[in-house]
C-alpha cells in the first residue's frame, strides 16, 4: 500500500507541476499532506514536517546567505570580466552561447556546490540569452546537466555519501571513474553544440545594434562581429549585475517574462539574408543597468576576488560548515563594500525576493521529503524495486545499480538513496561476487539527472533566477540528463570501471 502511495504521490506532483496546474511550492506542501492522510498517518504529519524542516534547515541557511553573497559580488562587479570574456567568445552566435553556458557551468562546478554554480552561470548568461532571444530552458537544461556530471567530485556530496555508506575510500571510488565522467562531460558539450545549432537555425546569427547617441535614427547596417560585441558589451555586463537582484519567483515566471523561446532583439541575419535587420523588438524582462552603476567597487576588486577564492577553498577543505562560511562571507562582503547602513539595507532589500522565494521552496520541499521518509514510503519503494530484480541479474548488479540510480536519485534525496538503498544493492551484489567498489561507482551515474530533481533545492535557484517554469525545465531537461547518465554508464562499462 505504501509503495503504491509513494509512487502515486510523486507522479501526481510531477503531473500537476508539468501541466502548470499548481505552483511548485503549493504542490510540495499540499500533495504530500493529502497522501499522508490517505496513508492513515495524518496525525503524525506535524512530526514528519518538523523532522524534514530540521534536516533541510542548514541547506536553507546556506542558500539564503549564498544568494546574498553572490548577489553582492555581482553588484560590485566581480563577474563583469567573466561576462566580457564570454561575450567575446560568443560573438552573438547562439551556438557559442550555449556551448559557453556548458563550459562555464562545468568550470564553476569545481566548487562542489550547485547553488553557487547556478547563480554565477545564470548571472553571466541570462542577459545574453534575453538579448539574442534564445530559449531560457536551453540555458537551465545545459547548466543543470553539466553541473550534474561535475557533482560527482569527492567534495560534491554523492561520492562522499557512497564511501561512507559502504565504508570505502572516496578516492578509490572517484579516481577510476574519471574517464567515464570525462566522456559524460564531453557528451554534455556535444549536446550543447547540437542545441546551439538548433537555436542558431531558429534565430540565426544575430546582428546586434551598436549603441547610438540619443535621438539618432535607427540604421540598417552590416556590423562586423567584433563591432557587434563591443556595441552591446556594456549593456550585457550591466544586465548581468541586475539579473540576480531581479530574479523572479523560484519556479515561476516573472510577469511578462518568457520561459521559452523569445523574440530576438534584432531580426536575425540568416545565410539567405542580405545582412539587413529589422527594428529592435521589445525584450521582455531584459533591463540593463548603468555600466557605471553606483554599486560597482573597482578599488575593492581584488579584495572581493580574494575573499571569494578563500571562501570556495574553505568549502572544499571543509574548514567550517558551508552555511557558516556563507554567513561569515556575506557579512564581511556587505560590511567592507557598503560600510554605510542605508547602502547595506538597500543591497539586502535588492536580493530579498530571491532569498525569500528560494528559502520558502526549500522548506516546502521539507514537507515532501518528511512525508516520504516518515511514512515509510521511501523504504517500501526501495525494497519493492530491489525485490523486483530478477535472480539472474545478480552477477550484473553493478549495471542494475547504475540503471536504478537514475529514477531513485531523481525521486529520492541523495541521503535516502546512498544510505538507504545502496547498502542493500551492495549486499545483493556481494552475494554474486560483485565488488562494493563497482556498486559505489555505478551509483554515481544518475547524478546528471538528479540535479533536476524537484527534491534538489539548488534547482529552484536555477529556475528562479532564469525566470523559467519548473515544469518547462523538467520537460526539456529530463530526457537529455537521463541520456547523459546512460552515456556515463556505458563508458564505465566499456572501460571496465563498472
Amino acid at each position: 500500500m505504501l509503495t503504491f502511495l509513494g509512487f502515486a504521490m510523486i507522479a501526481t506532483f510531477l503531473v500537476l507541476i508539468m501541466m502548470k496546474k499548481m505552483s511548485p511550492i503549493a504542490a510540495l506542501v499540499l500533495i504530500p499532506a493529502l497522501f499522508c492522510v490517505f496513508a492513515g498517518k495524518g496525525a503524525h504529519l506535524g512530526d514528519y514536517v518538523i523532522e524534514g524542516v530540521g534536516k533541510l534547515a542548514p541547506t536553507a541557511a546556506m542558500l539564503m546567505f549564498a544568494i546574498v553573497y553572490f548577489g553582492l559580488m555581482i553588484d560590485v562587479g566581480l563577474f563583469d570580466p567573466i561576462v566580457r570574456g564570454i561575450l567575446r567568445f560568443c560573438k552573438a552566435d547562439p551556438m557559442r552561447v550555449v556551448v559557453g553556458t556548458a563550459v562555464l557551468a562545468a568550470i564553476v562546478s569545481l566548487d562542489g556546490d550547485g547553488s553557487t554554480t547556478f547563480m554565477i552561470t545564470v548571472s553571466a548568461m541570462y542577459p545574453l540569452y534575453k538579448r539574442l532571444g534564445l530559449s531560457l530552458v536551453v540555458m537551465t537544461g545545459v547548466a543543470a546537466t553539466a553541473n550534474g556530471v561535475m557533482n560527482t567530485l569527492p567534495w560534491g556530496g554523492p561520492t562522499a555519501r557512497a564511501a561512507t555508506a559502504l565504508k570505502l575510500d572516496a578516492a578509490d571510488i572517484f579516481v577510476p571513474m574519471i574517464p567515464a565522467l570525462a566522456v559524460g562531460l564531453l557528451f554534455v558539450f556535444a549536446l550543447a553544440y547540437g542545441l546551439g545549432l538548433r537555436e542558431r537555425r531558429r534565430v540565426g546569427v544575430l546582428a546586434l545594434p551598436r549603441r547610438k547617441a540619443p535621438g539618432e535614427a535607427a540604421e540598417v547596417a552590416e556590423v562586423a562581429e567584433d563591432e557587434q560585441t563591443e556595441g552591446v558589451e556594456g549593456d550585457l555586463v550591466a544586465a548581468a549585475a541586475g539579473s540576480a537582484a531581479q530574479g523572479g519567483c523560484a519556479g515561476s515566471a516573472a510577469p511578462g517574462a518568457s520561459t521559452g523561446p523569445t523574440p530576438p532583439a534584432t531580426a536575425a541575419s540568416t545565410p539567405a539574408a542580405t545582412g539587413s535587420a529589422a527594428g529592435a523588438a521589445p525584450e521582455d524582462g531584459f533591463q540593463g543597468l548603468d555600466p557605471d552603476r553606483a554599486t560597482l567597487r573597482p578599488r575593492l576588486y581584488w579584495f572581493n576576488a580574494g575573499l571569494t577564492v578563500a571562501l570556495l577553498a574553505a568549502m572544499i577543505m571543509e574548514l567550517l560548515p558551508i552555511p557558516v562560511l556563507f554567513l561569515l562571507g556575506a557579512a564581511l562582503a556587505l560590511t567592507v563594500n557598503f560600510p554605510h547602513m542605508p547602502d547595506q539595507k538597500a543591497r539586502l532589500a535588492a536580493h530579498a525576493d530571491n532569498v525569500l522565494n528560494v528559502a520558502g521552496m526549500v522548506f516546502a520541499a521539507a514537507v515532501f521529503t518528511g512525508v516520504l521518509t516518515g511514512t515509510g514510503m521511501v523504504k517500501h519503494m526501495a525494497d519493492w524495486l530491489v525485490e523486483a530484480i530478477p535472480e539472474g541479474m545478480g552477477p550484473h548488479m553493478a549495471l542494475v545499480t547504475g540503471l536504478l540510480s537514475l529514477p531513485l536519485t531523481y525521486f529520492m534525496s541523495n541521503d535516502g538513496f546512498y544510505f538507504g538503498v545502496l547498502p542493500v544493492l551492495a549486499e545483493a551484489g556481494a552475494a554474486h561476487g560483485v565488488s562494493p567498489l563497482e556498486i559505489a561507482r555505478a551509483s554515481l551515474v544518475g547524478q546528471a539527472l538528479h540535479m533536476s530533481s524537484p527534491l534538489v533545492p539548488a534547482v529552484y535557484v536555477l529556475v528562479g533566477m532564469a525566470r523559467v517554469e519548473f515544469g518547462d525545465h523538467t520537460r526539456f531537461t529530463v530526457k537529455w540528463a537521463a541520456l547523459t547518465s546512460l552515456v556515463v554508464l556505458a563508458a564505465g562499462m566499456l572501460f571496465g570501471i563498472i
